[in-house]
């Protein structure tokens, strides 16, 4: 898995709706989230509806389904954060040039494209680490929130 310093290899992908997206396109629209995902995955399924909260921002999530699957997986989870495709059938390039072993992994990219931050699976601190470099908040006080959910 790539780690911070690192810089994020270049990529394109496509959109739920069939768009071409490059990483340099994202990347000019400043600090970057990106959030790899398996619809099957039963911590993605806990974790994306949180990044949801901060879709004001530069938030993109990579899945690693088929196009129906995964529109399926937004609408289940309420996600309208912008989705690109790593499909199966090409043997997921970019989670392989970005070094996944486990979903969910995230990446927190600068506009240069230096990873400042990766993790994988639930870390509370992590995404408030996250959270906080857009500066937002993603947990309410009122949320019992654990500090850990592997991936």
């Amino acid at each position: 898995m790539l780690k911070r310093g690192d810089q994020a290899p270049d990529f394109t992908l496509r959109s739920l709706q069939g768009e071409p997206v490059s990483l340099a396109s994202l990347l000019q629209k400043g600090r970057l989230l990106l959030g790899f995902l398996k619809i099957s995955c039963p911590t993605c399924q806990y974790t994306f509806p949180f990044i949801e909260r901060l879709r004001a921002h530069n938030v993109v999530s990579v899945s690693q389904n088929d196009l129906a699957d995964t529109r399926d997986f937004n609408q289940r989870f309420g996600l309208t954060v912008p989705t690109l495709l790593d499909p199966e059938r090409e043997h997921y390039p970019v989670s392989n040039a970005y070094g996944l072993t486990h979903v969910p992994t995230f990446y927190l990219l600068e506009p240069d494209g230096l990873i400042a931050q990766a993790f994988s699976g639930f870390s509370r601190a992590d995404l408030e680490d996250v959270a906080a470099a857009f500066g937002a908040a993603l947990f309410r006080a009122d949320e019992k929130i654990p500090a850990l959910r592997p991936g």
